[in-house]
């Protein structure tokens, strides 16, 4: 099994969610995030006063799902999240080593 961590815009994250429910996703924790990359967050006027914003709102995506599934998962959130523009955001994958569900303890591939 591997978990997806992907970090995207905010205004994205309908779009993603809705391509990951076409290729058959059915689960998923969301998390609103701050953070940076290479944009090194930017500057914004408030009541006349400039001031830096140095985190900038983000949503954070964990999926975890079968080994064999993960390409098709990567590319549905690659496709959907993509604007071209700084900033889109991260694809992280990690190795899960063992998943168990709380109400019936059932493991792995049958708890997720």
């Amino acid at each position: 099994m591997k978990k997806i961590e992907a970090i995207i815009k905010p205004f994205k994250l309908d779009d993603v969610r809705e391509a990951l429910g076409e290729i058959g996703v059915t689960g998923m924790t969301v998390s609103e995030v701050k953070g940076f990359g290479r944009q090194k967050g930017h500057t914004e006027l408030y009541r006349g006063a400039e001031y830096m914003v140095d985190f900038l709102p983000k949503v954070k995506l964990e999926i975890v799902i079968a080994k064999e599934d993960v390409e098709r998962c990567v590319n549905a959130i690659l496709e959907t999240a993509q604007t071209g523009k700084i900033g889109d955001g991260k694809i992280f994958i990690t190795d899960v080593e063992r998943v168990i569900r709380i109400r019936t303890g059932e493991e792995n591939r049958d708890a997720i």
